[in-house]
C-alpha cells in the first residue's frame, strides 16, 4: 500500500513509500525557472541545469555518470518557473545517491572545462528544437501569449545569450536565484534515505538558511497580442491553438484539466471524433493545462496536412463553441473525468513519473494528495467545463510552424 506523507520545514520532504518497490526514487524539485533568467541571459537557468548535473561531486567525476554506472538513471529539467533533478536507483544506494544529490544541486564546484562542454551540448539541444516545428510552434506560442515577458521566452534559451554565459554568471543564477528559491525534496520507493535531509547530508547551514527567502512576487504578464491570422506553409504544420486558464493553485485548475481530456487525443474526446474521425483532419494532436504562479495557459497542438490548416482550426474552434454554448454531454463529462483521473493513478504507479507529479503538483501548494486530486477531479460538473470553455474560446491565439514565407 503506498504511504503518502509530507515533512514540513525549510525544505519539506514529499515521499511516498511503498515496500514493493524495488527502486528508489529521489527528486530535488526547486522554484527556480527561466522566467526569472536576467534580461540577455535568456537560457541560463538552462546552463545552470546542465553544469550541476556534469560537474565534479564528492569524489567521482559526475552525479549523472555515477548514477549511470551503478545502473541507475539520473536526469534533470528546466520550466518557465521549476527545475526538477532527480535520480531512480537501487534502495541499497539510496543513502549515497541522495547525499551526492544534495551536494550536486546545493554546493556545486564550479568548472570551466565543465561549463563550455555543455554549452555545446545546450547548442545541440537549440539546434534539434529549431529542427522540430512542434518545439517552434509551442515557443510562437507562449511568445504571443507573454510578449516582451519572462514568460515568452524560449526556456532552452538564444544560441546568442547561451555563448554569453560564463563561470561569474552561473555562479552568481545558482547563489542569488536557485538558492534563495522555495526547494522541496520528492522520494518515492520503499523507504525514505535518512539523507534526503539536506542537514544529514552536511548541507552547509549558510546554503539551508537562503533557501526560500526570494520574494514570491512575479512579474506581472501582460496582455497576449491580438488574434492574428495563420499564414499557411505548403508543409506539414504544427498547429498550437489556446487561450489563458489559471494560476497553479487555482481551485477552478481542475476544470481545466479535465477540459484537456475532454478534447484530447483519446478515441473517447469530443474533439477525437470531430477532428479525427469524422473530419479525418488530423492523425495526431494533444491538449493539455499548465498553471504558473500567476497565470495558466490551456493549449491543443495538432499536425496537419498542407491545405488542412483552415479546416481543422473550424473545428477546434466549433467544439469550443459547442462545449461553451451547449456544455458537453452527461457521458462526455464522465469519460472526461475517468481520463483525468486515470492520468494522476497511472502517475502514481510509476516511480519515476510519481516523483515527478509530485514534485509539480504538491511542492509548493501546502495541503495537498493525490487523494484530494481526485476528489477535485470528480467534482468537476458540466457547468464547470462550460465556464472553461467560454474561457478558453473567449481568449483564443493560434499559431502554426512551419509559416508561409
Amino acid at each position: 500500500m503506498h504511504q503518502f506523507t509530507t515533512v514540513d520545514g525549510p525544505v519539506p520532504v514529499i515521499s511516498m513509500v511503498d515496500e514493493r518497490l524495488s527502486t528508489t526514487t529521489i527528486c530535488l524539485a526547486s522554484k527556480y525557472g527561466s522566467r526569472l533568467d536576467p534580461e540577455g541571459r535568456c537560457g541560463l537557468a538552462h546552463v545552470l541545469e546542465h553544469v550541476l548535473m556534469s560537474a565534479p561531486v564528492g569524489a567521482v567525476p559526475s552525479l549523472s555518470e555515477y548514477v549511470e554506472r551503478l545502473g541507475g538513471h539520473a536526469n534533470a529539467e528546466t520550466g518557465l518557473d521549476r527545475m526538477l533533478f532527480y535520480a531512480q536507483t537501487d534502495p541499497d544506494d539510496a543513502e549515497e545517491i541522495a547525499g551526492l544529490l544534495h551536494q550536486a544541486v546545493l554546493q556545486p564546484r564550479w568548472s570551466e572545462d565543465v561549463l563550455e562542454q555543455e554549452k555545446r551540448s545546450v547548442f545541440q539541444e537549440l539546434a534539434m528544437a529549431a529542427a522540430d516545428h512542434s518545439d517552434v510552434a509551442q515557443d510562437a506560442f507562449l511568445a504571443r501569449f507573454f510578449p516582451g515577458h519572462p514568460m515568452g521566452r524560449p526556456v532552452a534559451g538564444t544560441k546568442a545569450d547561451v555563448e554569453r554565459c560564463d563561470t561569474a554568471s552561473v555562479a552568481a543564477a545558482h547563489e542569488e536565484r536557485m538558492l534563495t528559491a522555495a526547494l522541496s525534496v520528492i522520494v518515492v520507493g520503499p523507504r525514505v534515505p535518512k539523507s534526503v535531509d539536506p542537514v544529514v547530508a552536511g548541507i552547509d547551514q549558510r546554503v539551508l538558511a537562503a533557501i526560500g527567502t526570494a520574494p514570491a512576487t512575479v512579474p506581472p504578464s501582460p496582455a497576449p497580442l491580438p488574434l492574428q491570422p495563420v499564414h499557411w506553409s505548403t508543409e506539414f504544420t504544427w498547429l498550437c491553438v489556446g487561450a489563458r486558464s489559471v494560476p497553479e493553485g487555482d481551485p477552478q485548475r481542475h476544470r481545466f484539466d479535465v477540459l484537456a481530456q475532454l478534447l484530447g487525443s483519446s478515441p473517447s474526446s469530443l474533439l477525437y471524433r470531430r477532428l479525427r474521425g469524422e473530419a479525418g483532419l488530423a492523425y495526431t494532436f494533444h491538449a493539455w493545462n499548465r498553471g504558473y504562479a500567476d497565470t495558466g495557459v490551456w493549449r491543443v497542438l495538432a499536425g496537419v496536412e498542407p491545405g488542412n490548416g483552415d479546416a481543422a482550426l473550424d473545428v477546434i474552434r466549433a467544439t469550443l463553441d459547442e462545449v461553451a454554448t451547449k456544455g458537453p454531454a452527461p457521458d462526455d463529462v464522465a469519460s472526461a473525468r475517468r481520463q483525468t483521473r486515470m492520468r494522476i493513478l497511472t502517475s502514481m504507479d510509476t516511480p519515476l513519473d510519481c516523483a515527478r507529479f509530485l514534485a509539480l503538483r504538491a511542492g509548493g501548494l501546502g495541503s495537498w494528495s493525490p487523494a484530494q486530486e481526485v476528489a477535485s477531479i470528480d467534482a468537476v460538473t458540466a457547468d464547470d467545463l462550460r465556464s472553461a470553455a467560454v474561457q478558453v474560446r473567449d481568449g483564443l491565439r493560434v499559431v502554426g510552424s512551419p509559416v508561409a514565407l
